[in-house]
């Protein structure tokens, strides 16, 4: 950075940070849109086995709910999902600056395989079963399209 009295760290090199005690810890949430909030609860939390942990607005945007839903409410640094009720938007295009996928970790590839055909018989269409890069993992569909994968290590 020129100017400011020192250079640039090699391509490549770690970047030192400015303080060390600056980390972070984990992911705390991801926040999606949907554009019915009741079949989305409908989808996760009756699904996929999410508990409803909050019901209320954005502070953003006071006339738009506001879901949390968390994998395990015990746990709080446990995943949470987020979503923002937004009925009137039209669906989203991939692209540069889009969320391509969310992994949800399960604990064996069995239990991978146990999820694809728990989801197939409830006529939720799912890829097959996939193993490679030392995972085992199945992908699908949310009802506003949003796109998961179901995933655990192989070995």
């Amino acid at each position: 950075m020129e100017g400011l009295g020192h250079e640039p760290p090699p391509q490549g090199a770690p970047v030192p940070l400015a303080a060390p005690a600056l980390r972070i810890a984990g992911l705390h949430h991801l926040t999606l849109i949907s554009s019915d909030l009741e079949r989305t609860a409908g989808f996760y939390r009756d699904l996929l086995g999410f508990t409803l942990v909050r019901e209320t607005v954005n502070e953003d945007d006071p006339g738009t709910r506001h879901f949390w839903f968390a994998a395990d409410p015990g746990d709080p640094a446990g995943l949470q999902l987020s979503f923002l009720e937004y009925p009137q938007m039209q669906p989203a295009a991939q692209g540069t600056g889009a969320v391509h996928h969310i992994a949800l970790r399960v604990g064996s590839p069995e239990e991978v395989a146990s999820w694809r055909d728990y989801l197939q018989s409830r006529e939720i269409p799912t890829t097959p079963l996939h193993e490679r890069g030392g995972l085992a993992s199945v992908y699908l569909r949310d009802p506003d399209g949003h796109i998961l994968e179901i995933v655990a290590d192989a070995g």
